[in-house]
Formats: structure tokens, sequence, C-alpha cells
């Protein structure tokens, strides 16, 4: 289906306009949006205390798409059901985007949402957007970050065609451009609030399409396994994506993930992390400006860590809203032994190489 751009969808102005004071938690309220990259994960996140969980199929509709991840029909169905008798939502990550000519398993994805009963459809291809406000316009859209919608022409012409109530914001702005950004526009906003960083502008990752043939917000990939070796190499252990060394440790050492943007290179005769040093955004000692900057929700990356790891960071930011709220200093520590390389930034919500 092609949209009319130039049209507005008949009620859409109508439903734009009720969802600027549409909040799920009582008034004051932060939502805390945890991971669940599989059943077990989803369970333990709730039991941690999640407000709301994301999630996604186990095919290309969703961008963590990894062997051993992910939601069938009828474990989706049994995952909302035990998450509604908990008092928790279920929003569910459709927000790779369709191959041309093929829109069937993204059509069936969207359609599968509302008859399950999922709370909200997280979309970033336009068409899709269209579909599911045609065909399943009680269904709650959000815009995911792979749409990279971060101004408020960009954020209004979502909210006003299609009707999406909630926008999940790019990692490149600062607490202050968006406290101003929410005064502009009609719809909630979610930002993350802790996990992995990318170097690419949201929506827009090339370089694991060029070393596997696999791009992320298609097939649903960032680093695919499948293109994944380690080898032993003159008393090191030397990892590599396609045909790129990534990193070489000595035998023995931790050796990371294989990814493109959080390897070490040589350039100019110095190996060093050259696009970006492993590191885990933290913005727990963000959350009273996230939260008088009019941020609705936070949201905490990993649908592809382990249940142990989704238990442990839901839990120390539960414990972070829960001091917030009673006006309680936030414990610093809390998360760095679950950082990256036991390392954290605050990424661009302050923006200190300005």
């Amino acid at each position: 289906m092609t949209p009319t751009l130039t049209a507005e969808r008949p009620g859409a102005g109508k439903a734009a306009g009720s969802t600027s004071h549409d909040t799920w938690k009582p008034k004051g309220k932060l939502e805390l949006v945890c991971p669940a990259g599989t059943p077990a994960a989803m369970r333990a996140a709730i039991e941690a205390g999640a407000d709301s969980v994301y999630c996604g199929f186990a095919d290309d509709t969703n961008a963590r798409n990894f062997p051993g991840l992910n939601f069938s029909y009828a474990e989706m169905a049994d995952g909302i059901a035990y998450a509604h008798k908990r008092g928790v939502k279920v929003l569910i990550a459709v927000n790779t985007f369709p191959r041309a000519g093929q829109p069937e398993a993204w059509h069936r994805a969207i359609d599968t949402i509302a008859q399950v009963g999922g709370d909200a459809a997280i979309v970033a291809d336009i068409g899709l957007l269209d579909y599911a406000a045609e065909k399943h316009p009680n269904l709650r859209l959000h815009l995911s970050v792979q749409a990279a919608a971060a101004n408020p022409e960009a954020i209004g012409f979502f909210v006003e065609r299609f009707g999406v109530r909630r926008v999940v914001l790019p990692r490149v702005l600062t607490v202050q451009e968006i406290a101003v950004l929410n005064k502009e526009i009609p719809c909630e906003t979610e930002v993350f609030v802790f996990g992995g960083l990318c170097v690419m502008a949201e929506g827009r990752c090339s370089l694991s399409s060029y070393a596997t043939g696999c791009s992320p917000n298609m097939n649903g990939v960032c680093s695919p396994p499948s293109h994944v070796t380690y080898a032993q190499e003159k008393g090191n252990f030397v990892s590599r994506l396609g045909e790129f060394m990534i990193n070489t440790v000595p035998g023995g050492q931790p050796m990371p993930y294989p990814t493109l943007c959080k390897g070490r290179f040589t350039a100019n005769g110095e190996t060093s992390h050259i696009f970006e040093d492993p590191a885990s955004l933290d913005a727990s000692l963000l959350i009273p400006p996230l939260h008088e900057a009019g941020v609705t929700a936070l949201k905490i990356e990993g649908r592809q860590r382990s249940r142990s790891y989704t238990d442990a960071v839901v839990r120390a930011l539960r414990g972070a809203l829960d001091q917030h709220a009673r006006g309680l200093p936030i414990n610093a520590r809390a998360l760095t032994a679950l950082s990256e390389g036991a390392s954290t930034t605050r990424g661009a919500y302050q923006k200190t190489w300005r």
C-alpha cells in the first residue's frame, strides 16, 4: 500500500489531538520500559519491576532477529496474558523495513499484535504505519527509534497522519533539546536510559551490511553470528566479522563480541577503538532532569542479553526510579558492574565534547 502523504486520514487529527495527556501511568510517574528477548527474560523483567516490556517476533520483522531470541506467535499470546495479569503492558517491535513487494510478514505481525491484545506496536516504516493505522485503528502505535524522528515537524507528521501516540527519541539529543521538543509535539516521548550505544544515526547503519550482506534494518541483525568466526593465531585469540578482523587479544583474556563499530583497528600506526569504546549508556543520574523535561518513559536497551542481566538491570533502575519518586539521591554506582567494559557514558544527553 502506498500512503497518500498529502491527505490526512479521516479522524487522524482527532486521534492525535487526544494523545497529549494520554499517558499509561498516573500523572507525574515515569514508565520503565524493559527488554524481553525471550519468554524467560520477559518474566524476569516483570518480576523485577517493569512497568512495560518490549519484545518482538522470531523473524525479520524486528531489529533483534538473533537465533534463540524472540517469540513465536503462541509465545507472544502467552506472554501478553502473563504480563496483563500482573498489570504490565507489552509493546511489540515491528521495527525493520519491509522488502519491496514482500510486505506479508510485516502485515501479519501487525495483524497478530491486534489479535492477541498487544498494548502497542513499535513501528519505523512509513508504509507499515499506514497499514496499521488503516487496518487496526484502535491499535496504539509507537514510533520506533529506527525512524530517527528528532524534530517537531517530523514527529508532528507521524502523529497527525497515523495517530502515533509515542515517539522513541534517537540518542542524539541533549536533555535541554528534549525539554524544548516536548513543548512542541502532541505525543509522549520515550528515551533510552541504559544499554548499548551506536555511532550511526538511528536507523541508518551501513557498516554491518557492508561486512556481512545482512542489513540490521531489513534482516534485523547487526553483526549476525552466522558471520562471526574466532581463531587462535600466533598465540592470540582473533575475532572476525565476515572478512574483517575485529579484535585480537592475548590467549586467555576475555574476547568481546565482534561488532565493527566497537572493534579495534590500526590507523596512523596506533591501535585503538577508532569508532567507539566499549561502554554503556548510563543516564540513571539524569532521571530527575529527564523527568522535568517532560519525558514519559525510560527505556532499557538489551533484548539480546541474558535473563540474569535483565533481572539485575531492571531491579537497579526500578530502585533508581523509586529513589527519585521519594526525593532521595540516586545510587551512582548501581549499574557500573553491568556496563560494557565496566565503563559508562551519558552519551549525547550532555554532549560534553562540545
